[in-house]
């Protein structure tokens, strides 16, 4: 031997912090993992929890819908989360410990999804095994994955109060992104966005399309998807839209997925 080989590295001696890496980093393309899937996210609170007579009529259509589009469901947690941070907060549990044990519903919910999806080869998957999609899909199979992103004991603290930030509408977004999905479609249960309350005021505006910044201007009192994801939109490099659509009515989702012009549209 001669001397050491060394490991060249554009990034040698970089802090990872200054903003003109930043800049050169960002013209590198990254790769679409799988830039026809369609991310549907199922509501916990919205959709599951209302039962059979509305998951039933989804399940079938969902499953309809594999026959011609490669589909991957999130589930939301629902009430049942609700009850676990009523619980926790009481207590005094730090935001991570809430994100941990929120997490747990929106997996059981998961498990219940993929088991009513077996006709249409349901199969329940970890957040670790996302790189197993093209393969899965391409066997068949319809993957369903709980919408908690894995942050657990290392979830952000929030800006407000201690309820996580990252719940299942910013786990949806994260999947979608990750892989460069074509769509990242959110199941709930109203019609899109609304200025306020629909259920409160039904003169409430609805809003059909309107960008990232505009929304978060508003700055609403209320909204029916989680702040972190329309934040999270401004900055992804694939995701460049979330799609909000009422699935109590059934063939919504399909029309959606078809291309009509339906419930909302929130742009990067």
């Amino acid at each position: 031997m001669t001397g050491r080989i060394e490991i060249g590295s554009k990034l040698r001696g970089e802090s990872l912090v200054r903003r003109g890496l930043m800049r050169e980093t960002a013209k590198i393309q990254q790769i679409r993992i799988m830039p026809d899937l369609n991310v549907i996210k199922i509501g916990g609170h919205g959709v599951i929890d209302y039962g059979k007579k509305v998951i039933y009529p989804l399940i079938e259509e969902i499953g309809e819908l594999t026959r011609d589009h490669k589909i991957l469901v999130a589930t939301g947690g629902g009430a049942r989360t609700r009850h676990i941070l009523d619980v926790g907060i009481d207590l005094g549990m730090p935001t991570g410990v809430l994100a941990e044990l929120a997490g747990k519903i929106s997996e059981q919910n998961a498990v219940m999804i993929s088991l009513l999806f077996s006709r249409y080869n349901g199969i329940r998957i970890e957040t670790g095994d996302l790189l197993n999609l093209p393969s899965l899909i391409s066997l068949g199979m319809l993957p369903v994955v709980q919408g908690t992103p894995p942050y657990g004991f290392y979830e952000h603290p929030p800006r407000i109060g201690s309820i996580p930030p990252h719940r299942t509408d910013t786990g949806a977004f994260l999947i979608a992104e990750v892989v460069g999905a074509k769509n990242c479609i959110l199941g709930k249960n109203v019609d899109g966005l609304y200025a306020e309350d629909p259920r409160t005021n039904p003169d409430a505006e609805f809003i059909a399309d309107i960008t990232a910044d505009e929304l978060l201007e508003m700055n609403l009192e209320d909204m029916v998807l989680e702040g972190m994801a329309v934040e999270l939109l401004r900055d992804a490099v694939h995701v460049k839209e979330i799609k909000i659509v009422n699935v109590h009515v059934p063939g919504n989702l399909t029309r959606l997925m078809n291309g009509e012009r339906i419930g909302t549209i929130i742009r990067a």
